[in-house]
C-alpha cells in the first residue's frame, strides 16, 4: 500500500490493521531539539481513545504510545520518531460472517477486488478509523512543534451531529469548553442535544454523521506551493484520508457560491500596525497560500456504516442477495472521536510546509 505516507519535508508513516498485533508511525523529517514526552502524545491519543463513554465503542483499547527511536533525553534527535500502539482488545471473531458478506457502505467490496481477498478483513483491517490513532501519534508532535516554533494553534470541535447546528459563532473563549462533554461541542446546552440524539440512533440500531471545524490561528503569511501543493490542496489531501469525511470547504465555501464577489470578497484594513482582512470569507488562503488571517475548515462525515441493523448485501461465495446484521462493537457516531484527529492532520500538514518554507529550521 503505497499510500500510507503523507508529507513532503514531515513525512508521517502509518502501518498496522485494526486486529493486527500493532499500529504505529513514523514520524521523519521533524527538527532536532523539540522538547517531547510520550504523556504529551498520549494527552491527545486519550482524547480519541475507543470505549470513554456509552456513545461511542465499547472497545476497549488503552491506546498507550511507546517511542522507540528518534528522542532522546527528552528531545528529539533529527532522527525518524518511532511510535508503537499494541492492540488489546481485538473481537476478531465478530468478523467471521464478513469474509463472503459485504458490509454496506464499508471498503470490503473494493478491497477484496483490489487485493485478491489478501487484505484484512477484521475490524476493517487497514481500512479501519482504528489506523487514526496513528495520524494523532505524529500529528500531537506536528501540534508541539507550531506552537513552540511559530505560535500556531489548532483547535477542532463538532459543530454539528445530524441536523442539529451550534447557536452561537465559535470564538476563542470556547476552545476550554471543547472537550468538556462527550461530543465535543464547546456549546453545552446543543451538546446535550446532540448527545440525546446520538443515543436515540444508537438504540435504534442506526447511526449519525455530523460536522467537525477546524480553526488555526497565528498562521503567517506565505505558507503553500501553488498549483499542485496548495496549502487548501494539502490539508484536503489530508483530512480525506479520514475514514467516513466525505466533504472539506474552506471559509465561506459553498455558502459563498450563493453570494455576490461585492459580499464574498474580504476587504483589507489595518489592525495594530499589521494588514489584515475585516472578514475570512477566504478561510485563510487565497492563491492556495496562507494570507496570515485564520485557517478555518468544515469537515462532513457521514453516518458510521457499521449499524445493528439488518441490511440487505451480497453474498459473494454463493453470488447470491443475503441479509447481514454487522455485530460487534462500532461508533453509533464517530465524530465526537474526530477533533483529535482533525488537529494532527491540520497541524501536520502547516508544519510541512512551514519547513518547505524555512519558517522552521531543521534544528530549533
Amino acid at each position: 500500500m503505497p499510500g500510507s505516507s503523507i508529507g513532503q519535508r514531515l513525512v508521517l508513516t502509518s502501518f498496522g490493521e485494526s486486529h493486527g498485533k500493532v499500529i504505529g508511525a513514523v514520524l521523519d523529517g521533524c527538527p532536532a531539539g523539540l522538547e517531547i514526552e510520550e504523556k504529551e502524545i498520549q494527552k491527545m491519543l486519550d482524547l480519541r481513545k475507543p470505549g470513554q463513554n456509552v456513545i461511542s465503542t465499547q472497545r476497549k483499547e488503552r491506546d498507550v504510545v511507546e517511542i522507540v527511536s528518534g528522542v532522546f533525553r527528552g528531545h528529539t534527535t533529527g532522527a525518524p520518531i518511532t511510535m508503537l500502539i499494541w492492540n488489546s482488545d481485538q473481537k476478531s471473531k465478530d468478523y467471521e460472517n464478513l469474509k463472503t458478506k459485504l458490509r454496506p457502505g464499508h471498503s470490503d467490496y473494493p478491497a477484496m477486488v483490489k487485493y485478491n481477498h489478501y487484505n484484512d478483513h477484521r475490524g476493517g483491517g487497514r481500512f479501519s478509523g482504528r489506523l487514526t490513532a496513528t495520524h494523532v501519534m505524529g500529528g500531537a508532535i506536528a501540534r508541539k512543534l507550531l506552537k513552540v516554533a511559530l505560535g500556531i494553534e489548532t483547535n477542532s470541535f463538532t459543530s454539528q451531529i445530524g441536523k442539529i447546528r451550534m447557536e452561537e459563532e465559535f470564538n476563542e473563549k470556547m476552545i476550554s469548553s471543547i472537550y468538556k462533554n462527550d461530543v465535543r461541542c464547546p456549546e453545552n446546552k446543543t451538546a446535550k442535544i446532540m448527545r440525546d440524539s446520538i443515543l436515540i440512533a444508537k438504540k435504534k440500531g442506526d447511526s449519525l454523521g455530523g460536522i467537525i471545524e477546524s480553526i488555526t490561528t497565528n498562521v503567517p503569511v506565505g505558507l503553500g506551493e501553488p498549483i499542485f501543493s496548495s496549502l487548501e490542496s494539502d490539508l484536503s489531501k489530508a483530512i480525506f484520508s479520514i475514514p467516513s469525511v466525505k466533504g472539506v470547504e474552506f471559509g465561506s465555501g459553498f455558502r459563498g457560491s450563493e453570494m455576490y464577489g461585492s459580499e464574498n470578497n474580504d476587504l483589507y484594513t489595518i489592525k495594530k500596525g499589521k494588514i489584515v482582512t475585516k472578514t475570512n470569507n477566504s478561510g485563510g488562503i487565497l492563491g492556495g497560500i496562507s494570507n496570515g488571517m485564520p485557517i478555518t475548515i468544515r469537515i462532513a462525515f457521514k453516518p458510521a456504516s457499521s449499524i445493528a441493523q439488518k441490511q440487505s448485501t451480497v453474498d459473494i461465495k454463493t453470488k447470491k442477495e443475503a441479509i447481514l446484521q454487522v455485530k460487534g462493537r462500532h461508533d453509533p457516531c464517530v465524530v465526537p472521536r474526530a477533533p483529535p484527529v482533525v488537529d494532527s492532520l491540520v497541524a501536520l500538514t502547516i508544519a510541512d510546509h512551514a519547513l518547505i518554507a524555512g519558517a522552521i529550521k531543521p534544528v530549533l
